[in-house]
């Protein structure tokens, strides 16, 4: 059975969903060199650059977040797939400057393979690089290793941090500073309730009873060990969100950021009920939220589900989430 998706010849699937990126937000972003996608509008070479990696398949992330006061680059793999250490090589040679480049790895074994080669050989060239590894996903428990941790969609607010506190011309120290402690005081939790098809070859990933659910799914279908029956909105996000508050230490006075990001078929209508619940647990808690997100960041095809995202905020990490901000899909 054919697969229902308006594509052409698989093989070109990365290439062409990138040639329409660039055409559509052309005053934002621009394609360069195959895979690499660039701000449109490039920040003075005086000021820091922020980019990353990671595998298509997940739009808008990771590349729809280029652009004016976040990502100054993205380096594209196929689809779930990271991109070759060489192809991260020529981005950072690209990106060479006195004031350095951060490079936001999330932690996957093949993002991490080329990011690691791609800064060890860009040290012996000059290029100063310092690499920020996103592993905020608790589903192993709150207490496992960072690098037993994946990561998943809270590379995207942590993307506006960096962004916005380079454009202020802060140094690389500063913005790392910055950057590792908003980290630190995020945490993850994604659900599925069903699995997608990969488009290349229309195989499923993942497979779920049509009463099952799993709380704690990784975004390329890996186990959670949270399967369950189907709980409700109000269920999930209470069984969600105490164990994101158990994570993030989020308390009575504290400020948060709380995200909703769905992962490719499930409706907005959902996601604000979800959040509606989530955020009534933390105003009950005496937690301030500031403006969040219900919405896709970070898909995974047609999978249904979602990924739920608390950040703890500091006054600096407030001030940089309302800074100004122009990409194909985050503007303020």
């Amino acid at each position: 059975m054919p697969m229902k998706k308006f594509i052409n010849d698989p093989a070109n699937l990365t290439a062409e969903l990138l040639e329409g990126l660039g055409m559509c937000f052309s005053n934002k972003v621009k394609i360069v060199n195959d895979k690499i996608v660039c701000r449109a509008n490039p920040k003075s070479e005086d000021k820091v650059a922020v980019l990353t990696l990671g595998g298509a398949g997940h739009e808008p992330a990771l590349s729809g977040f280029v652009g004016e006061g976040m990502l100054d680059a993205s380096v594209v793999g196929d689809i779930f797939a990271a991109p070759g250490a060489p192809k991260v090589l020529e981005a950072l040679r690209m990106f060479k400057r006195d004031a350095g480049i951060i490079l936001v790895t999330l932690n996957h074994a093949g993002d991490r393979m080329s990011a690691s080669k791609a800064i060890r050989d860009a040290s012996k060239e000059g290029i100063k690089v310092v690499e920020i590894v996103t592993a905020e996903d608790i589903s192993a428990g709150v207490d496992t290793d960072p690098e037993d941790k994946r990561g998943l969609a809270g590379c995207v607010p942590l993307y506006k941090i960096l962004g916005a506190a380079a454009e202020q011309g802060k140094s690389i120290d500063e913005i790392v500073e910055i950057g590792e402690r908003f980290n630190k005081q995020m945490a993850t939790l994604a659900v599925a309730m069903t699995g997608c098809t990969h488009p290349q070859n229309g195989e499923p990933i993942a497979v779920l009873a049509d009463d099952e659910m799993e709380i704690g799914m990784g975004q390329h279908g890996e186990a959670g060990g949270g399967l369950s029956k189907i709980l409700t909105a109000d269920e999930t996000a209470s069984r969600m969100i105490a164990e994101l508050i158990k994570a993030t230490e989020v308390k009575s006075g504290d400020s948060a950021m709380l995200l909703i990001n769905g992962t490719g078929a499930t409706t907005l209508m959902e996601q604000l009920i979800v959040y509606r619940k989530a955020g009534k647990i933390l105003a009950e808690q005496g937690v301030s939220l500031v403006n969040g997100w219900c919405g896709e960041m970070l898909t995974v095809q047609e999978m249904g589900g979602f990924q739920m995202i608390l950040c703890k905020l500091d006054e600096d990490h407030k001030e940089l989430l309302g800074a100004k901000a122009a990409t194909p899909y985050w503007t303020v």
